[in-house]
């Protein structure tokens, strides 16, 4: 059976007035998202704006010495591009892929007129990037002062949000990359949680056992993203 693919299965585009879709609907692109996949590179010139359905991008920085820590990740509730309407164009960070999946793209000419109607779409994307800042602001506290293990549960759940099905294929070099730990941080991590019977780990297949469980063990980092992700999706019309 064929996926069925919809621009209203991310949550950004599902907010906009009929108008603004019948607007952007022609110039949205639906691509294919390959784990892996580089969106854009340190300093170059975004050319899209991307809007995940099913895919999740994860937005890091490397430094000189190719050490890696992801500062946000953005799924079905976000966009992948911001600086084409904040101002920038470019940004020091990456975005690659670390979930397959779809998104829908938007040319940045596009982007950045319907962004400047100072419509619907300009309030839910400033909107975003509020939650995006929180984001990013609670993974740097996160990062800093709670453990590997909290640390593997916020990112798990955030994913689990994205992805509902509970099934994540991942491999702990992946994670390890993203947390911007060393992998056995992540082994001894992922051995604990599955010993709590919270997860089960094989062969680059994670599945999630008991939600409830992560949440109790998370920090409370998750719950503060989760609270601003949802307050700033409700956008007023009028």
């Amino acid at each position: 059976m064929l996926q069925q693919h919809s621009p209203g299965q991310n949550r950004l585009l599902a907010a906009l007035s009929t108008g603004e879709m019948e607007r952007l609907f022609s110039h949205l692109e639906l691509v294919q998202m390959r784990l892996g996949d580089i969106v854009y590179e340190p300093g170059e010139k975004l050319q899209y704006a991307y809007f995940p359905t099913t895919a999740i991008v994860s937005l890091h920085y490397v430094t000189e010495s190719g050490a890696t820590c992801e500062t946000s990740g953005v799924g079905s509730e976000g966009v992948v591009g911001v600086p084409l309407f904040m101002g920038g164009d470019s940004t020091p960070s990456s975005a690659v892929v670390h979930t397959a999946g779809h998104a829908y793209r938007l040319q940045r000419h596009m982007m950045k007129q319907e962004f400047d109607r100072h419509g619907l779409m300009g309030r839910v994307l400033l909107n975003y990037v509020q939650a995006l800042i929180t984001q990013i602001s609670q993974t740097a506290v996160c990062n800093r002062h709670h453990s590997v293990e909290q640390q593997v549960c916020r990112w798990l759940l955030m994913t689990l949000d994205r992805i509902p099905s509970g099934e994540l294929v991942m491999t702990q070099e992946l994670i390890a990359g993203v947390l911007g730990v060393r992998r056995e941080g992540i082994t001894q991590a992922a051995g604990k949680l599955q010993h709590a019977g919270y997860i089960r780990y094989r062969r680059g297949h994670l599945t999630v056992l008991d939600r409830t469980g992560l949440e109790t063990h998370a920090c409370e980092c998750y719950s503060v993203v989760k609270k601003e992700l949802g307050r700033l999706a409700v956008v007023p019309r009028h």
